[in-house]
């Protein structure tokens, strides 16, 4: 059974296991409602004119910005291919898991995506098992990268308007991110993957994230190179961390807000961090409108290939 009437639905593979449940189709056709709507919202929320008049004319920005937002998806798309074979056609469902876990709510994209996979493929364990281990050490992959970066930046924090707890507010973060870990006490009953496998993910995840943080850092920079290197990479540890809060949506805004508290709103720093954010929302906007867009013009063609195959 294939999903229909959804903004994504028809960027199908071919179903090698089917499971004609009601529940599920119904679920997949909610969730891309509900992202319909998220998007439409969303969309009234940009000045067109205001983000065009803002935009840098160093162009260099472009590429950055474009790797930075396909990373990971990109990430993404190398670990499902391994652990499923997954093709090139599948990076499209990859897409639309992140517009609906950063547009709509966080993990609405994760289940989107399960039940996308527990339809088309054969898979000798669960896709729930591999899809959270995939998200745990996601989540734990990014609590590394940003106690190393807290680490590493410690001299550029005194920047940010702390005052007199700049020592306790790094100290409490260290604390709260080195917790994460007490996890992998539990690793055999928690991971469903072997180990090999999880150590393989893990590694994707690092490279992935601080490709990541060196990238946000780096369009930052082109924009506006006033500031020291280090200080982005402050802000930019901040925005991952950001991006690891559960259940919130749009969280480029949530973290432009927080940045404008740290860095002061008079701030032309804070300007460029709500440009950034602004732009990230177009570019969902518009992948999204792509999507959707292939998804209405073939409908009823069978061009992606099958399971296995390389494409």
């Amino acid at each position: 059974m294939t999903l229909t009437a959804t903004p994504f639905a028809h960027l199908d593979l071919p179903a090698l296991k089917t499971e004609p449940k009601l529940w599920s189709t119904w679920l997949s056709r909610i969730l891309s409602g509900a992202l319909l709507i998220a998007l439409v919202l969303q969309l009234g929320q940009i000045d067109a004119q205001q983000l065009h008049d803002a935009l840098p004319q160093n162009l260099w920005f472009l590429p950055v910005l474009l790797a930075l937002y396909f990373a990971l998806p990109v990430a993404d798309w190398i670990i499902f291919r391994r652990l499923w074979a997954l093709p090139v056609s599948g990076f499209f469902i990859l897409l639309a898991k992140r517009i609906g876990n950063e547009v709509l709510i966080s993990y609405a994209g994760e289940v989107y995506f399960y039940l996308w996979a527990r339809k088309r493929t054969e898979l000798s364990a669960a896709p729930f098992g591999a899809i959270k281990d995939v998200n745990i050490l996601s989540a734990l992959a990014a609590n590394l990268v940003a106690l190393l970066l807290l680490l590493l930046t410690y001299p550029f924090v005194s920047q940010l308007h702390l005052g007199p707890y700049t020592d306790a507010s790094v100290i409490c973060a260290a604390a709260l991110l080195s917790t994460s870990f007490l996890i992998l006490l539990f690793s055999r009953r928690v991971f469903t993957l072997e180990r090999t496998q999880l150590w393989w993910i893990f590694g994707v995840h690092i490279l992935r994230l601080s490709a990541g943080v060196l990238l946000c850092a780096l369009l930052w920079f082109i924009i506006l190179p006033g500031p020291h290197f280090g200080f982005w990479l402050v802000l930019s540890m901040i925005r991952l961390l950001v991006g690891r809060l559960p259940f919130l949506p749009n969280k480029e805004a949530l973290f432009a807000v927080i940045a404008v508290f740290l860095v002061g709103q008079d701030s032309a720093v804070s300007t460029l961090i709500t440009l950034t954010a602004t732009t990230i929302l177009a570019l969902h906007i518009l992948v999204a409108a792509i999507l959707g867009a292939l998804a209405l013009l073939f409908r009823n063609r069978d061009i992606f290939p099958e399971m296995g195959k390389s494409s």
